[in-house]
């Protein structure tokens, strides 16, 4: 019987299994090796917060490219939207946690198959995955960290997100109770007294959660949140319907002239009183051909100049949890500071956060609690990571370009050290952000999700017409 390893039993992971399971003909085992974050939910999903909400409406966020209104449907079978109208549940940016119940009962129906014709046995194994060996014959054994392995045939890298950044210290914080390096995992218990600051390590969304959870909490202090830009993200709104202005020959424009393009709509939306992030949004389906179309150099400018007020603009909250954010600011229990992050410097009394400003000027703010809210490491090699150092090492996988994460083929099969396609190895999700620079989003997600499982089994794809993404109408 064939077996599929699939490494991440997040998002990406499980619905892959989900997909391999409902499309295979044939006997298949599926083994899901899934580490420290919940199975069936990852991290996004795996909050037990009430106050952390999706970011998209919920009749965006299906599950599978091929049945558009799952979720919509599946949140029909619970009891506290019983009373709520349709048109309300499809624009409701649902609790996180219930999406991730929606997710795992998905794991579950092809964990425990109620057909007993079903050919495809799914299992879970709760370790980590810390290498690779492929042989001759083109047949991997994942290795284990508990010193078990895993012999298959084919080999799904989803580990999703990779751990944040991290920052020149004075001292080792890895044993300093002042110091948080998972949110996710440890900051309630590490709470300093009330009337205290919290200084949060960047901007984006992960701290946007622990804002919104220190007040649910009832902590009482200050909060200061840095970052190199000081952006926050941006509110979902009402918008219109507009033109999709992005020609055919869009990768012959180059960075310039696609910036010049976007701005030109910008400020013919801003004419018309509405906002110019309609004509950011109207990129969505054309994002990653147009990324991979870019040269070295205008990738490395985007990052640098542009990504910021992409990801703001991009990917928005909720309009409760902006809110709830601005309520924080205007009453100056929240601060936003823009600087560089130079290193931390504990001390007897706190930690002191040196940064640096736009001009180069020093300075620095001090936290009795400093939680790092950052996003990845910028270079997926020195991310550290057990397993991608071994693949890397032998050269069964290989950086992209950007060193942002893996290099694979149109059909998600990991390139090697010597350029060539694995006929064992396959990646997705976030492990392509430099090669496809959006791929952290469900309607991305659940596509690649789908695709892969076709090509592992080898299929012929599915014809599927994707859910209006636009995410404004709300």
């Amino acid at each position: 019987m064939k077996t599929i390893a699939i490494i991440g039993g997040g998002f990406s992971g499980t619905l892959t299994a989900v997909n391999l399971s409902r499309m295979s003909d044939q006997p298949l085992r599926v083994v899901i090796i899934n580490a420290k974050r919940p199975l069936g939910r990852g991290t996004a999903y795996g909050t037990s917060r009430p106050e952390h909400l999706l970011n998209v409406a919920a009749r965006n966020m299906s599950a599978l490219p091929d049945f558009p209104t799952h979720f919509f449907d599946w949140l029909r079978t619970r009891v506290e939207f019983n009373d709520m109208p349709d048109k309300e549940l499809r624009e409701m940016f649902a609790p996180r946690r219930v999406y991730g119940d929606y997710l795992r009962g998905l794991l579950a129906t092809v964990l425990n198959p109620i057909d007993t014709r079903c050919q495809v046995h799914v299992e879970t194994i709760n370790d980590e995955a810390v290498d690779i060996a492929i042989d001759d014959h083109d047949h991997a054994t994942v290795l284990l960290k508990s010193g078990e392995s895993v012999e298959a045939d084919q080999v799904l890298l989803a580990t999703g997100v990779q751990p944040p950044s991290s920052f020149p210290s004075d001292a080792p914080l890895g044993h300093d109770s002042r110091y948080c390096a998972d949110p996710w995992a440890d900051l309630q218990s590490k709470l300093p007294p009330p009337g205290r600051r919290i200084v949060l390590l960047g901007t984006g969304l992960t701290m946007v959660d622990v804002v919104l959870t220190l007040g649910k909490l009832g902590w009482e202090g200050k909060i200061v949140a840095v970052s190199r830009n000081g952006m926050l993200p941006k509110s979902h709104f009402r918008g219109i319907a507009y033109e999709d202005y992005i020609p055919e020959n869009a990768e012959s424009l180059g960075l310039h002239g696609l910036i010049q393009l976007i701005e030109k709509h910008c400020d013919r939306l801003r004419q018309m009183s509405q906002n110019p992030a309609i004509a950011v949004d109207k990129l969505r389906p054309h994002t990653q051909r147009l990324w991979q179309s870019f040269s070295k150099e205008e990738k490395l400018e985007f990052r640098g100049k542009y990504a910021a007020r992409w990801n703001v603009t991009r990917h928005r909250i909720a309009v409760a949890i902006h809110d709830a954010i601005t309520d924080a600011l205007d009453c100056g229990r929240l601060k936003v500071v823009a600087g560089s992050i130079e290193k931390l410097a504990p001390n007897e009394q706190n930690i002191e956060v040196l940064l640096r400003d736009a001009d180069g000027a020093e300075f620095s703010q001090s936290g009795d609690l400093v939680v790092n809210c950052t996003g990845v490491q910028s270079r997926f090699s020195k991310a550290g990571l057990p397993l991608f150092d071994n693949l890397l090492r032998k050269e069964l996988v290989c950086s992209d370009e950007l060193d942002m994460g893996l290099l694979v083929n149109d059909d998600f099969a990991v390139i090697g050290g010597d350029g060539q396609p694995s006929q064992v190895l396959y990646a997705m999700g976030p492990l392509l952000l430099g090669q496809l620079w959006e791929t952290i989003a469900v309607p991305e997600l659940r596509g690649q999700a789908m695709r892969v499982a076709e090509n592992m089994l080898e299929r012929e794809p599915v014809a599927v017409e994707e859910a209006d993404v636009i995410e404004y109408y709300i």
